[in-house]
């Protein structure tokens, strides 16, 4: 989701500049093509976490996209002290479907500390979704059938016009 997002962002406006911190490559087609994709468009990546200092003054936003939803803590070394400065730095935090460390259906069980300022959630809000207290929650993907809808008993909102995107 986050190679995808970063993709996005520089198509829409030249003047965003995303960098990809990627610290453990995929090694599936899947990751190679995306990293791939991301080259051609001049997208940077970097290994290490930049500190918190760095974070407050050198970026605009932060877009949280290190776990899936099928993440399942302890949360491992090498990502512990990324999530702990996402958890400290000033610069709004954006996290797709769910704020890294949380569990999918009961939140920050295990006291991480991350509050994202904004939830992007995809296809249907993740149970975990009522403790967000953040600003702005959204959810992204409008293309759930109706059958599929029924089925689990999603009460998914109507979409405005042609938007894939609507505000929680």
């Amino acid at each position: 989701d986050g190679l995808v997002c970063a993709r996005h962002l520089a198509i829409i406006n030249k003047r965003y500049r995303p960098v990809i911190l990627y610290p453990k490559r995929g090694s599936s087609n899947l990751f190679i093509n995306l990293v791939t994709q991301c080259e051609k468009f001049g997208i940077g990546f970097i290994d290490q976490m930049p500190d918190v200092k760095d974070l407050n003054e050198n970026y605009h936003v932060i877009v949280d996209a290190l776990f899936g939803f099928s993440f399942k803590p302890p949360i491992r070394p090498g990502f512990t002290d990324i999530v702990s400065r996402l958890s400290e730095t000033t610069t709004p935090v954006a996290s797709i479907d769910i704020p890294s460390g949380w569990n999918v259906e009961e939140g920050d069980i295990n006291q991480i500390g991350l509050k994202p300022d904004l939830l992007i959630s995809l296809t249907a809000p993740k149970k975990c979704s009522v403790y967000f207290k953040g600003t702005h929650h959204y959810l992204g993907g409008r293309f759930v059938p109706l059958a599929i809808q029924e089925k689990y008993s999603l009460n998914l909102p109507k979409y405005p016009g042609l938007d894939c995107c609507v505000k929680l």
